[in-house]
């Protein structure tokens, strides 16, 4: 662990099963975070309001109000990077953690060295952004970033990206009509290497697609260059 990286950095770990949930917050603090342990979604959700945290880990079956349905409803106050934790594997979950705003997907079980290193990699994240480049000046006709929203909007549409979501577009569109390796773009927005079993980088252009049409943006889509990796050119359907 490195002491910097997690210096005093808070954690809120929602999760009901006593086992696990009493082995997180015991090595987390052990690695030096601020820990707060909830047991279901409500109590989460309730701790999250109250107080600040630097990222969140939230268990998919909770009893009462699930994980999906929490991080829903955080998301609506709340841009505070989430790592969903769960024991259902299909893709289809992981793509419904996605789209209700999810940053990062860890499938049980897994290892607390993995746990650490997928926060670590949040929290480095979260650095730089404190240190972002100069935003993003749109024109006439062009999308308008707004780094405080974590958004995109489009003739004054916001396009409701996650904050994960927004830093993948952001960084095709600083290098638009650029093939952007996956390697590249894994290490550049999600803060770890690249596995060819990881699918998050995809889901997030999927849900980015799906968005930019929702607010009826068209001029810029991302292309999939198979063998290579994504770039942001103009769309063939003018």
């Amino acid at each position: 662990m490195n002491p910097v990286t997690n210096y005093a950095s808070r954690v809120l770990a929602i999760e009901d099963d006593p086992v696990l949930g009493a082995y997180l917050h015991e090595e987390l603090q052990r690695g030096g975070f601020l820990v707060t342990w909830c047991r279901n979604g409500q109590e989460g959700l309730e701790t999250a309001g109250r107080q600040a945290f630097d990222v969140v880990l939230m268990d998919i079956l909770l009893p009462g109000l699930n994980g999906l349905d929490a991080l829903a409803r955080l998301r609506q106050h709340s841009a505070t990077p989430v790592i969903l934790m769960s024991a259902l594997g299909a893709e289809a979950d992981r793509i419904s953690g996605f789209q209700r705003g999810a940053d990062d997907y860890l499938p049980k079980p897994f290892s607390m060295a993995e746990l650490q290193v997928r926060i670590e990699a949040i929290l480095r994240r979260v650095a730089l952004e404190r240190r972002y480049q100069a935003p993003i000046e749109a024109s006439a006709g062009e999308l308008k970033f707004d780094e405080g929203l974590c958004d995109v909007a489009w003739r004054g549409q916001l396009a409701g990206l996650t904050p994960s979501e927004f830093r993948l577009l952001d960084v095709l569109y600083r290098n638009v009509d650029e093939v952007l390796s996956k390697p590249f773009l894994y290490q550049q927005v999600l803060q770890r290497g690249y596995s060819r079993h990881d699918r998050s980088l995809d889901m997030h252009v999927s849900q980015i697609r799906r968005k930019l049409k929702g607010i009826g943006y068209h001029d810029r889509s991302i292309r999939t260059v198979w063998g290579k990796g994504y770039v942001l050119s103009a769309s063939e359907a003018q």
